[in-house]
Formats: structure tokens, C-alpha cells, sequence
């Protein structure tokens, strides 16, 4: 397992120490240094990396840092050395690269620095809010990242306010008169996907009748936020990453590459480490993303902000925010919020709707968790057929429950099916059915 910390930077290459890791094989879990002259990996007791995989050979290969990343050199073997389905005999790879050798799979790591920051006296930055000490110590690592181009990733989960984080940096940095751009990995269909992030030229594929403008294009001179950047297919992963390390794409299509200038934010509710040990995520394209990791705290770790954040929502829909006090605020505070700040922010919206202009916040209904649906059983008559009253009870829970997970997930609608346990695509049916597509709150990542 990758450690980390809050605040994770991982130094331009080439870093004082890096790390080999196997992601996958007999020897799976094995971490170590590897050290500045390098290290030759293979099965024989002689190896500096000795691995228990019988399709490695005595001496398999070298792996060396390099400038730009690692040299690795195939030391003959009988199987082959692999880096991106490709058999190498000497090559570069980028920090982040994950090898095949035999039936093992080995990933490059550069060093990461752990930086210890002291919290923020700021009591939010941007659109954030709260003043508690997690929260402070995520200021402390974004007012320091801001005025940088460095890549960020963004770590939270559903709910707890990563792409207000990332509007928020792009405000504080220099590229604030730049535009900002949103791009929802899990949003788009997988064929589609491609050509909304990176354009597609005329006639590159049926009903491509004219160019058009990526996400990458559209935010020259601003900032990308890739929201869910966990959802993004392995096939694509390639693209962004010379994107990342070029700033050059090719729209689909094109004959040209194009270069553009764009910083990027990242997001994902995933433990992507972990994608990257289970191999559904590129290691490579991980280290690019996260040259700093912010870590967003879930709402229940700090109800301490619960009523500066209330406060905020009350003004914004023109409810009296003064005197947040008393059983109401009681009741927001001993709750777990699952969907964290967006949650919140659905409960106060619902309160203020169903009372009278200008009632105070003591007196808000306040429905949250089992509260929030009614308690009563749904009637059952037997004055028709079994089968017709049985539709009416299921479209009925149907149209709840997914009012509710809506409710909970927001537009993230590849969340939603994965907690529902259902496949997107039936998800999208059954939205569909209930005409509830749309109807959810926006994301706030």
C-alpha cells in the first residue's frame, strides 16, 4: 500500500529515493527503496529484487533512476519485460510506470515528501467554510498550492465540496481571469467520453459533421476540473497523461496534436491507490494528477462548522441565518450525514421552503434521516387484482427510494448506481420511468 498523508507532493524528477512496489504476483504487497545505482530484478538469490514468480528469470531485468523517470533494461529473459503491453529491451519510463515480468506487475514510485504544514488561521477560503482544524489544515496546503500550475488532486467523499475546493483555487491563482471548466468523467457516456474531453475533428466518425471544442481547449489559459477522474476509462489514460506531461492532445480524428495551456484539478471520491494496486487505474497517471493531495473531511468529523455553513445556506436563500442555536442546531450536529455538506445543504433548503417567509431558524422544520419520510406504512386495499396492487406499491417505493438516493448523490449518478448496487444504465431507466432525470440538486463534488 501507497502511504500518504494530508498533504502529499511528489517531487519533479529525479527524486533522492524511489520505491518498487508489486502491485501483483507471489510476491504482491513487497516494498522497497531502490537504491541510486539501481537494482537488478529477478529470481535468482543473487538478484538485488529477488521475486518467487516462476515465469521471472534469474537475472529479468534492470531498473535505474533516470533524468526524466526510470531506465529499464531487459536483461535477457525468457518472458519478456512489459511496459504498456509492450516488450522493451532498454527503455524510459515516466515515474508512476507499472511493469509486466512474468506473471508479476511492479510499479515505479517516486518519493514523496510529506510536508507538515501548520493549520490556517483563515476560517475558510473561497466557497469552504468552517474553522476547525481539519479544515484549517486543508487551507494551509491549498493557500500555499494556489499560486502554482502544480497539478492538484482533490480527495473527499461524495458530498463534502471538491469542485467548490477547485473553483476555489482557481480564484486565488493567477489564472483567476482564465476560464474555469467543469468535466464529469462519470457523466458521459464511455463513447462519447473521448471527444468531449479532448474534441473531435470533422468527419472522424459518424455524425461528426463539424469540429468541436474539448474540455482541454475550452479552459486554454484557466484551470480543468475533472471531476470523478476514477471513472476515466484505462484507454483514455494514455491521452491525459501526455497531456500532463506536454500540454499536447490530438483531438479524435485530427492529423495534428494541439498545445494548450491548462492547469488541472482532479477529484475523486475512489481510494485511487488502491485502483492502481487493483490495476483499473494507471500509475503513471496517478503521480501526474497528484503532485499535491488534498484531503476534504466528511461533515461528521467537524460538526463544529455545522452552524457557520447552516448560516451560509440560510443567507443564500434568504432566511434569517442569526440566532443558529437551540434544539434545531442540536439535531444537525448529532447527525452522520452521509452525503456530507450537500446534504446539509438539501435539509436547510427543504426547511426553508415548507415554512412561512421569515421564520426563524428554531422554528424550521428540520427533517433529516428517517425524519425526512413519512412514517406512516403504505396502504394495502384488496378491492383489486393482486398484481395491480403490487405495480402500485413497488412504482411507488421505486419513485422514493430514488428521490432519496438522488437526494443523497446529487447529479454523481454513477455514485448513485454503485450504492444502489444497479447497473447505470438501469438506473438511467428507471429515472427515466419516473421522469426524475434532472431533478436532483446540483453536484457540488
Amino acid at each position: 500500500m501507497i502511504s500518504r498523508t494530508t498533504t502529499r507532493i511528489s517531487k519533479s524528477p529525479p527524486p533522492k529515493e524511489s520505491r518498487l512496489v508489486v502491485l501483483f504476483g507471489p510476491d504482491r504487497g513487497l516494498e522497497l527503496a531502490l537504491p541510486a545505482v539501481g537494482a537488478v530484478v529477478g529470481a535468482s538469490e543473487a538478484a538485488d529484487v529477488v521475486l518467487r514468480d516462476p515465469a521471472v528469470s534469474a537475472r529479468h531485468c534492470s531498473i535505474r533512476r533516470a533524468q526524466s523517470g526510470f531506465e529499464v533494461k531487459d536483461l535477457g529473459s525468457k518472458n519478456g519485460t512489459f511496459y504498456d503491453r509492450i516488450a522493451i529491451e532498454k527503455a524510459i519510463v515516466p515515474a508512476g510506470a507499472t511493469l509486466r515480468i512474468g506473471g508479476s506487475l511492479l510499479l515505479l514510485a517516486p518519493e514523496e515528501e510529506h510536508v507538515a504544514l501548520p493549520p490556517s488561521k483563515a476560517s475558510r477560503f473561497g466557497e469552504l467554510v468552517g474553522d476547525s482544524l481539519p479544515m484549517r489544515r486543508a487551507y494551509a496546503v491549498l493557500e500555499r498550492v494556489s499560486n502554482s500550475n502544480a497539478a492538484v488532486l482533490v480527495l473527499g467523499e461524495s458530498g463534502t465540496g471538491k469542485e467548490v475546493c477547485a473553483r476555489a483555487i482557481h480564484e486565488a491563482s493567477a489564472r483567476r481571469a482564465g476560464p474555469f471548466v467543469v468535466f464529469d468523467a462519470s457523466a458521459a457516456s464511455e463513447n462519447l467520453l473521448e471527444s468531449e474531453l479532448f474534441g473531435h475533428a470533422r468527419g472522424a466518425f459518424t455524425g461528426a459533421d463539424r469540429d468541436r471544442v474539448g474540455a482541454f481547449a475550452s479552459a486554454h489559459g484557466g484551470t480543468l476540473f475533472i471531476d470523478e477522474i476514477g471513472e476515466l476509462p484505462l484507454r483514455l489514460q494514455p491521452k491525459l497523461l501526455r497531456m500532463l506531461e506536454s500540454g499536447e492532445i490530438k483531438p479524435v480524428g485530427a492529423s495534428k496534436a494541439q498545445r494548450f495551456d491548462v492547469r488541472v484539478i482532479a477529484a475523486t471520491h475512489r481510494d485511487l491507490a488502491d485502483e492502481v494496486a487493483r490495476g483499473t487505474f494507471r500509475g503513471d497517471v496517478y503521480f501526474r494528477l497528484a503532485v499535491v493531495e488534498v484531503h476534504l473531511p466528511p461533515l461528521r468529523d467537524r460538526p463544529e462548522d455545522i452552524a457557520a455553513i447552516s448560516r451560509v445556506f440560510l443567507e443564500r436563500e434568504g432566511a434569517p441565518a442569526s440566532e443558529l442555536a437551540g434544539p434545531n442546531l442540536e439535531r444537525l450536529r448529532c447527525y452522520a450525514w452521509p452525503g456530507n455538506v450537500r446534504e446539509l445543504r438539501n435539509v436547510l433548503t427543504r426547511a426553508v421552503a415548507l415554512s412561512a417567509p421569515g421564520t426563524p431558524f428554531r422554528e424550521l422544520p428540520i427533517l433529516i434521516g428517517a425524519s425526512a419520510a413519512s412514517p406512516q406504512a403504505p396502504a394495502v386495499n384488496a378491492d383489486r387484482p393482486f398484481l395491480d396492487a403490487k405495480a402500485e406499491l413497488v412504482e411507488g417505493f421505486e419513485r422514493a427510494y430514488l428521490r432519496d438516493l438522488l437526494a443523497r448523490h446529487g447529479d454523481n449518478l454513477a455514485q448513485a448506481a454503485r450504492i444502489a448496487g444497479i447497473e447505470r444504465k438501469h438506473l438511467y431507466r428507471l429515472l427515466d420511468k419516473h421522469e426524475l432525470r434532472g431533478a436532483s440538486a446540483p453536484d457540488e463534488g
